[in-house]
């Protein structure tokens, strides 16, 4: 795909900031036009704006991928405007922090139905006209936590981990029609959805400090303190991928993102489990002592 041989759609999930924002700008600057999902007034408002000043074909979205009616609605705008979606990026998700006895049903659910259930939404209500066409990308932003999993970061690993089977069967189901399907894998990259997790794990404060996993706790923030300090990719790194994985004429089924996704890509190829965890419960500094 290229922008240069006619302006191609691509609807964004989950663009108003972060990795999904950066992946907006960079496209619209390469000239294609660009429909940004976000579910912020205030978000979106600033985004068209910054658009208008950059002369950019982008505008933006309502859009809530966890509302059956939101999405539908958007869709419809998109289909109505451009009469097609040629580029689906499923990047909307949020991240729920806690261990897996500690959360409550309600986020499970809550992490699900935006990780997940959400990306299901969206990718069903884009691909009948791209399977009649027999065109198009969908590409899923994924992480290394589909790949492995830190401790406190089961429920949004899980979603993750999700979203790679999801993708696996969409490779192999569409491929009669030639739409692709394409995970990218970022690791650590510091955007607001560390933020959003700061705020969502409030409840759980009196378990983080004082139940039977506070030190569980304690060496898990200890690593992403250590893995923000660290990280040196970008969104806007991200988005270049993302960039890379369109026009690519034979795309991968997935591109890793920072030197952490590399890495543990080939770990998860060439070592045990064991090694793995021992490896994990290092850097997160789990030991036999409760």
């Amino acid at each position: 795909m290229n922008a240069e041989r006619g302006t191609e759609t691509i609807l964004i999930t989950g663009a108003t900031d972060g990795l999904g924002k950066a992946a907006a700008l960079l496209l619209a600057e390469r000239g294609y036009r660009i429909f940004a999902g976000g579910r912020s007034p205030e978000k979106r408002a600033q985004l068209d704006t910054l658009a208008k000043e950059k002369r950019l074909p982008l505008e933006t979205l309502e859009m809530d991928v966890c509302d059956d009616r939101s999405v539908e609605r958007a869709v419809a705008v998109v289909h109505q405007k451009t009469g097609q979606v040629d580029v689906l990026i499923n990047n909307a998700g949020l991240a729920y922090v806690a261990t897996v006895e500690d959360m409550t049903m309600e986020d499970w659910r809550r992490q699900f139905e935006t990780n997940f259930f959400g990306v299901v939404r969206v990718t069903q209500a884009v691909l009948p006209k791209m399977r009649e066409r027999r065109s198009g990308r969908i590409i899923m932003i994924s992480s290394v936590a589909g790949l492995v999993t830190p401790p406190t970061q089961g429920a949004y690993s899980a979603s993750k981990h999700a979203m790679e089977g999801l993708s696996n069967a969409l490779r192999h189901e569409l491929y009669p029609f030639g739409v692709k399907t394409i995970l990218i894998e970022p690791g650590y990259i510091v955007t607001n959805i560390q933020q959003t997790a700061v705020e969502l794990v409030q409840p759980y404060q009196e378990k983080i400090q004082k139940g039977a996993y506070a030190k569980v706790y304690r060496g898990s923030w200890s690593g992403a303190k250590s893995s923000r300090a660290k990280s040196k990719t970008t969104p806007e790194d991200c988005a270049r991928v993302i960039l890379k994985a369109i026009e690519a004429p034979k795309p991968r089924a997935r591109y890793g993102v920072t030197p952490l996704a590399t890495t543990l890509k080939w770990a998860k190829r060439l070592l045990p489990d064991t090694a793995i965890d021992a490896m994990i419960r290092r850097r997160y500094g789990i030991t036999g002592e409760g």
